[in-house]
């Protein structure tokens, strides 16, 4: 008869405060890509075909919240799969209240940070592969940077050997009776650990090392949020966009360009001010952000923006990117223009565009070229302007739980 695959089971502690990210709130209800981080961290392992149970231990304040949390953003399966339970005043008490909790036939068990929540698939299945091999592991990864030993006036001891050393993450999992076993041991002995591996260890009880992974990261302080951000929407935390426009050269019309007021004979023939470069740049941010284009957003048929200044276009422009939890990173612009000469201007545009964008000047660069007297542009026709941008996520750490 071939051996039955065991049963796994989850511990995810969610009963802390997370006091360090300064929120109101703990911080595994924040909202993180406009979910709960909590959900993403348990969504991780519902996903996995060989998790049986995901028993999420909550705090006593927020057991009922947390339950309503997970019911409004989990589909009905995926909850059928869950057991709540009362955390402790630390971490192993915590644990231990969830390895109570775990209904029988439970072989395997996984415990995990709750706010770990881009623990992959792959990493989920070396860490069950090495408790079926070695009994006890944890995921983790290899220390890469130098290490320094540090004394209390923070003057440097001594470079540390970092061949060996491995960085801890979680999950950390254990045959169940193990696991069961270190606590035991720990409680009679009065023993707190820093983590499952130093339980296990302090029982006698051998643990392995399984392969973690770079972006399974801890989400502890405010800055930690935009980075997990990033990794989950799996961009690089950024997103590009290209923007272009040209408008025809005209007598009676002031000739404005990045909010620049340049004296010559012609303007720029349009709705608004008509200022290509700023409008080519509003376009690359709304190309970036995924929100159509210029006209979608301030059309020619609204008379609202009869002769607005494009620089109010571009604020608002700027605003909606961050609604949508982006900001500008860089700016690249090129204007094509045989007249005037704009050499002695770009400095003033790029300082307008700057302030609109709320970023520092230097995340702003204007070029000017002609086209050697070629085409629409090198005949004094009109004048064009290309923009690409790079936005960036970023995240605010909410007053209240994300809903």
């Amino acid at each position: 008869m071939a051996e039955q695959t065991p049963h796994t089971g989850v511990i995810i502690p969610a009963a802390g405060s997370g006091s360090r990210m300064g929120a109101a709130v703990p911080k595994q209800f924040l909202c993180l890509a406009d979910e709960p981080i909590l959900v993403h961290t348990v969504r991780a392992f519902l996903r996995s075909d060989a998790v049986a149970t995901v028993v999420v231990v909550v705090p006593p304040p927020h057991e009922e919240q947390t339950r309503q949390l997970l019911a409004r953003h989990l589909a009905a399966g995926q909850l059928a799969r869950l057991v709540f339970t009362i955390g402790g005043a630390t971490r192993q008490e915590s644990v231990r209240a969830g390895l109570a909790a775990l209904p029988g036939g439970i072989d395997i068990v996984l415990v995990h940070d709750g706010a770990r929540p881009l623990v992959t698939g792959e990493v989920i299945q070396r860490s069950i592969a090495g408790v079926r091999e070695h009994g006890a592991v944890i995921a983790a990864v290899p220390v890469k940077d130098t290490l320094k030993q540090v004394d209390g006036a923070g003057r440097i001891v001594r470079t540390v050997d970092r061949e060996g050393l491995w960085q801890a993450q979680t999950p950390q999992a254990a045959r169940r009776d193990l696991l069961e076993r270190a606590h035991a041991l720990a409680e009679a002995a009065g023993f707190t650990g820093t983590d499952e591996a130093s339980l296990l260890e302090h029982a006698g009880i051998a643990v392995y090392v399984a392969e973690g992974d770079e972006g399974n990261i801890k989400i502890t302080r405010p800055g930690d949020m935009a980075l997990a951000a990033g990794l989950l929407r799996g961009e690089g935390s950024m997103k590009i966009g290209h923007g272009f426009d040209a408008h025809r050269l005209v007598e009676g019309r002031a000739l404005v360009l990045g909010g620049v007021r340049i004296d010559f004979d012609r303007g720029l023939l349009g709705h608004s001010d008509a200022d290509v470069l700023t409008h080519a740049l509003i376009d690359a941010i709304l190309g970036a952000a995924g929100a159509g284009d210029i006209g979608s957003h301030f059309p020619d048929s609204d008379q609202r923006y009869q002769n607005i200044s494009s620089i109010r276009l571009l604020e608002e422009t700027v605003a909606l990117a961050g609604q949508r939890g982006l900001r500008l990173a860089n700016g690249d612009m090129t204007i094509l223009c045989q007249q005037p000469r704009l050499a002695p201007h770009l400095a003033a545009m790029r300082d307008n565009l700057a302030l609109a964008c709320r970023v520092a000047p230097d995340r702003i660069n204007i070029k000017a070229t002609t086209t050697e007297q070629m085409g629409y542009t090198g005949r004094g026709e009109g004048i064009a302007a290309h923009a690409v941008v790079l936005l960036q996520p970023v995240t605010t750490i909410p007053e209240a739980p994300c809903r």
